[in-house]
């Protein structure tokens, strides 16, 4: 009896000591929810191959640069001016865009998809420097920021 009597008590104080615990713990239930409530914005995505209108806009006070790579040498945007152009089909690469502000102040890209065929850049002033300098339409149709 003397060698059950430390395991006879040793099992309440077990007891015991795991109440206790887990009592003093803040428990806070895991609450499943849906991304709909937390998540951003979902991705722009076009159809690989597809051809797009872009639409690119000018939204700053000062004067833009805007270059199509393959495609254009640098143009210069007045503040409001809007360009627009076809990109795609066939054989024509991805596009690819850069853009810079005359006067080195960092540049904001807010991306939309208006309707499924086209791409509106809206090049606004803001972001941390560097900012934004180009957009890029990936192989499998997203739409990256750099």
């Amino acid at each position: 009896m003397a060698k059950l009597l430390p395991t006879v008590l040793l099992a309440p104080a077990l007891m015991v000591t795991t109440l206790l615990f887990s009592q003093t713990q803040a428990v806070s239930p895991a609450l499943a929810g849906t991304c709909a409530s937390r998540c951003g914005p979902k991705p722009l995505q076009f159809t690989p191959g597809q051809r797009l209108s872009v639409e690119v806009v000018n939204q700053t006070a000062s004067l833009v640069q805007f270059q199509k790579v393959f495609g254009t040498d640098p143009i210069p945007m007045r503040p409001g001016q809007e360009l627009k152009f076809a990109q795609g089909g066939g054989t024509e690469p991805n596009i690819s865009v850069y853009f810079w502000d005359e006067t080195a102040l960092p540049l904001q890209a807010k991306l939309s998809q208006p309707n499924p065929k086209t791409l509106r850049i809206e090049i606004r002033p803001g972001g941390r420097p560097p900012g934004d300098r180009s957009v890029y339409l990936l192989n499998d149709g997203r739409v990256a920021i750099f």
